[in-house]
């Protein structure tokens, strides 16, 4: 674990094991009505970045007071546009 996150496949869904010398602690991810979209080798990463998503959306000032005492800000990116899909009204 170099840098103290490891993602686990599992049978029905995911570890993501974070560590370091002070804390240590699961997330586990399994297959939920927001998250059937990716496969499952895919799925913490959908899973992590959405729930963080509505979470910083909810607009609740003691997650936003904890989030900044423990320096986590999450923003939201632009996806690439698969190849021929039209985006924006722009063909890539």
């Amino acid at each position: 674990m170099p840098n103290g996150i490891t993602i686990k496949q599992g049978s029905g869904g995911s570890r993501v094991e974070v560590q370091c010398e002070h804390q240590k602690g699961l997330i586990y991810v399994v297959p939920a009505n927001a998250s059937w979209v990716c496969t499952d080798r895919m799925r913490p990463a959908h899973a992590i970045a959405g729930f963080l998503k509505e979470l910083t959306l909810l607009d609740i000032p003691q997650v936003q007071d904890a989030m900044q005492r423990w320096g986590l800000y999450y923003r939201e990116l632009p996806l690439e546009a698969a190849e021929g899909v039209i985006k924006d009204n722009v063909t890539s």
